[in-house]
């Protein structure tokens, strides 16, 4: 288990009952003021909470963690932004590990974190851009904990509590592990641990070196095995044609 104590990431914590999102809070807070790094918004329920390009994340009230975190990853250069992606994703991961089985918590490229092969958590990375710096980092997090009845429109959802068998999970408790977590990935990507980082992704990587069906963006089926990602973050897959890389939204997996 994580040490729950932290250097930074928490330590200011802005909570309320309802937010309509809360990396939006933290981008109209970044307008107006400077937060330290490591400020955490955090809501009960989430009204009009967004997952990756405008795709929206719907929780039940109260059951769940739903929060953004501002960083301030100055250290990172802009080709290599997906580093941070990477050691965001690899936290929820070590999180999630605290409670179940470690084989079955796996990462969805790029950056979604499956039990089994259901949908756990949506993590949404917003940058501000200054020069050639990444001034500050949004990052949006909303992880599954207690609910275990989902709306039909969420097609594959999952949560701590359906994996477990458990409904009574303590969010404030659970809240600063996941805090410790994301330190300790932050410290390490802050630390030039690249290699170690992106090791570490790949291994927890969903269906990599599996054969699958895919479709594209345009329609088309075909078969391929993800064989890993760039720095950049594209998703490489070997295919009949060749190695193939995809950006976000332009493969997903087809249903079989």
């Amino acid at each position: 288990m994580y040490h729950k104590n932290t250097l930074f990431i928490g330590k200011v914590l802005h909570m309320f009952d309802e937010l309509q999102s809360t990396n939006e809070y933290a981008i109209t807070l970044l307008s107006k003021s400077k937060p330290i790094e490591g400020t955490v918004i955090s809501a009960h329920h989430q009204t009009a909470g967004k997952g990756q390009i405008g795709s929206s994340w719907l929780v039940e009230a109260g059951k769940n963690l739903t929060l953004s975190i501002i960083l301030q990853p100055h250290f990172l250069p802009i080709p290599r932004q997906f580093l941070l992606n990477q050691a965001v994703s690899l936290a929820v991961v070590d999180f999630l590990r605290q409670f179940i089985t470690t084989d079955i918590v796996r990462l969805k490229w790029p950056n979604d974190v499956y039990i089994g092969d259901k949908k756990s958590t949506g993590i949404l990375i917003q940058n501000t851009i200054s020069g050639t710096k990444i001034q500050n980092t949004v990052i949006g997090l909303g992880i599954n904990i207690n609910q275990t009845k989902f709306p039909d429109s969420l097609p594959n959802p999952s949560s701590l509590a359906l994996a477990t068998g458990r409904e009574d999970y303590e969010l404030p408790e659970l809240r600063q592990v996941l805090f410790a977590c994301l330190e300790h990935r932050y410290l390490q990507l802050k630390a030039k641990q690249w290699t170690s980082l992106d090791q570490a992704y790949h291994k927890a990587l969903y269906k990599l070196n599996e054969a699958h069906l895919f479709q594209s963006a345009d329609g088309r089926f075909f078969k391929g095995t993800i064989t890993g990602v760039t720095e950049q973050g594209l998703l490489k897959v070997d295919t009949d044609t060749g190695l193939q890389t995809f950006n976000l939204k332009e493969i997903t997996f087809a249903k079989q």
